[in-house]
């Protein structure tokens, strides 16, 4: 439960913020605030009031848990804990360690001082969200740190090191040491010399030539902003801060963040964002699970895929011996390695030590009883059933017992190589899409022995090589390349009903896809054809929708969101619109069916293609979403 810890330290009066990991500002923690500063204020003890969190965060913003939740906008509102604290007849100060995001910036910009320690990340990140600060962000931050830096950090969302913000007024103060006992002294300063009380909203706010500012600006950010409002609105209500007062600033800035809230686009950003943390959580796989050590690993082959696994791992400071058939495979893939890395360097990229320190951890070999004592083995030869036996019984010969055995294949049956072994508890799929060493997306296959302690132990791999890891079962091409198997068939098939392969293509990436099924996007419609844009991307899509069903119904996936996350990730699907599943849930799923109903009754209709799957029949005719 959130909760806040009132004490006493002589005529300060600390309010600390406890809501592990980051002090997200639930409901709880945001009466805790309030009871705290309040109870300050009949406290004549107390003179001046510290706000603090842990080490490790100020505090993240938003608690992610409410999102959605009646909780998430049940008062104390974020508005009405700044309010107070602004109220606040004594000084109320922000200390700030660690991360201070999003509401935890807009509380601290809401204080009358703040003081904090070099490296906090300070950032106001709502825009990847979909929306904009909502309790004054937009309003508070150009007032303290000119309009320009302020706009920058709203509309990019990155973090910012608290140092580089030094030389601006958002911070009174820097603490080097303990962070609680420089602002004990700071406030103990302002108790001595009484100070005005400063509150942000009072600053006037000097912005000449704003106007043709703001012009350029919306130009820049537009174009960059493509598919997604945010941003744009984002410029609107710092123009806002310049423009109006500041308290209709803060009513201007309150209806863009309800009307970006509501837009189809945010949802599917926040969707992503709570999908991606989803997919870690496996139902059967309960927290403390407990892993292998991953102390070095081995690749089986040494060509493209190979190469990219290893450098994945290398990028993460995991020594990797590559194993190949013959020395001159073994020096190819090494040299590849070397001109990847080569190239980073002369890009600017990398620095040549950090270059000199991944080769350090790479090696080869030929031989397979060199590899016998790694942790981990990921096989990455070619999809040819014959040659992954022949690896697989070599590696079970050779390898140390606990030793995980996995293939990177995209299509062979993983059961089937189990088998091939005397430890199929120990063997599972590692899909990695292409590049390896660049595509976040890691496929993570779960055979029917695999033993749980190797799948978190996998799991927790993907993460530290920083990939989002989404789990899938055993099934022909597992969830990717089975769901874009028949969007690939349902392209073709709009073909033979007479659209040119370029109007396909063009037609799906103008949709927003990354890239068009069928590979001759660059040329033009040719030409006009009886079917529109908007048919083809309905029957293409809606073909995904249909496979992504059946995989959810066989169990092959674990739930709606890890589908929408493997397209959004590893498939180039769009991700203002969230997955395929978000989009059929947001279009309707009685449409769907509908639609494919139509379409399975047309002469010559590939029926398996267009069947609805019985869980898409059963959630449309109960008025039901996939998530």
């Amino acid at each position: 439960m959130s909760n806040t810890a009132y004490q006493l330290h002589g005529a300060v009066a600390v309010i600390t913020l406890d809501n592990p990991p980051v002090n997200g500002l639930g409901h709880d923690l945001r009466r805790h605030i309030v009871d705290g500063v309040t109870s300050a204020q009949s406290d004549d003890r107390a003179q001046a009031i510290v706000l603090i969190g842990s080490d490790r965060a100020f505090s993240g913003g938003a608690d992610i848990r409410e999102f959605g939740s009646p909780k998430s906008t049940a008062e104390p509102r974020l508005d009405t804990v700044i309010r107070t604290i602004e109220a606040s007849r004594k000084p109320v100060i922000a200390a700030i360690g660690g991360v201070c995001m999003g509401g935890g910036l807009e509380l601290a910009l809401g204080c009358h001082f703040r003081v904090a320690i070099g490296g906090a990340q300070i950032a106001l990140p709502e825009v990847k969200l979909g929306i904009l600060p909502g309790a004054g962000g937009t309003q508070r931050l150009p007032r303290l740190i000119g309009v320009e830096a302020a706009l920058d950090m709203i509309v990019s969302g990155a973090p910012v090191p608290s140092e580089k913000l030094s030389g601006t007024a958002l911070f009174d103060q820097f603490i080097e040491g303990d962070l609680l006992g420089g602002a004990l002294s700071f406030a103990a300063k302002l108790i001595a010399e009484k100070p005005a009380l400063k509150r942000v909203r009072d600053i006037s706010l000097d912005a000449p030539d704003h106007e043709a500012f703001f012009q350029q600006a919306r130009k820049r950010i537009g174009a960059e902003a493509k598919h997604f409002p945010a941003p744009l609105k984002c410029v609107e209500a710092v123009a806002a801060a310049v423009g109006l007062p500041f308290e209709e600033g803060l009513k201007f800035e309150r209806g863009l963040f309800v009307e970006l809230m509501a837009s189809p686009e945010s949802r599917a950003l926040r969707h992503a964002f709570l999908g991606e943390r989803a997919c870690a959580k496996i139902p059967d796989l309960p927290e403390g699970t407990p892993t292998r050590k991953i102390g070095r690993v081995a690749v089986i082959g040494a060509g493209a895929t190979g190469v990219g696994i290893g450098m994945a791992l290398l990028d993460a400071g995991i020594p990797v011996t590559l194993l190949e058939i013959g020395q001159e495979a073994v020096e190819r893939g090494l040299a590849a390695v070397r001109r990847h890395y080569q190239d980073s360097v002369l890009k600017g990229r990398l620095p040549r030590e950090q270059m000199d320190a991944r080769m350090a951890l790479l090696s080869a070999t030929l031989n397979y009883r060199e590899i016998k004592d790694c942790d981990l083995v990921i096989e990455a030869v070619i999809e040819d059933i014959g040659a992954k036996e022949t690896v697989f019984r070599q590696l079970d010969e050779v390898m140390k017992p606990g030793a995980i055995l996995a293939s990177a294949t995209a299509t062979a049956d993983l059961n089937r190589i189990a088998g091939f072994t005397n430890r199929p508890q120990d063997v599972i799929g590692m899909h990695f899409r292409s590049p390896a060493n660049v595509a976040k997306l890691l496929e993570v296959v779960r055979g029917a022995a695999t033993a749980r302690d190797v799948l978190a132990t996998v799991m927790q791999l993907a993460k530290k090589i920083r990939k989002t890891g989404v789990v899938s079962g055993v099934c022909e091409g597992f969830i990717g390349e089975r769901m874009f198997g028949q969007y690939r068939k349902a392209a073709e098939m709009v073909v033979e009903k007479g659209a040119s392969r370029q109007q396909v293509d063009l037609a799906l990436e103008d949709w927003g896809m990354a890239n068009g099924p069928l590979g001759s996007g660059a040329g033009s419609r040719e030409a006009p054809s009886r079917i529109g844009d908007a048919e083809i991307v309905e029957r293409c899509i809606f073909a995904l929708v249909n496979e992504a069903a059946r995989l959810l119904d066989e169990g092959i996936a674990q739930r709606a969101s890890d589908i929408d996350m493997l397209c959004l990730i590893g498939y180039g699907f769009p991700r203002h619109r969230g997955g395929p599943l978000l989009y059929a849930d947001a279009t309707g799923l009685d449409r769907v069916v509908q639609a494919m109903a139509g379409y399975a009754g047309e002469p010559g209709a590939a029926a398996g293609l267009w069947q609805p799957a019985p869980l898409l029949i059963r959630l449309a005719a109960e008025g039901k979403t996939f998530n």
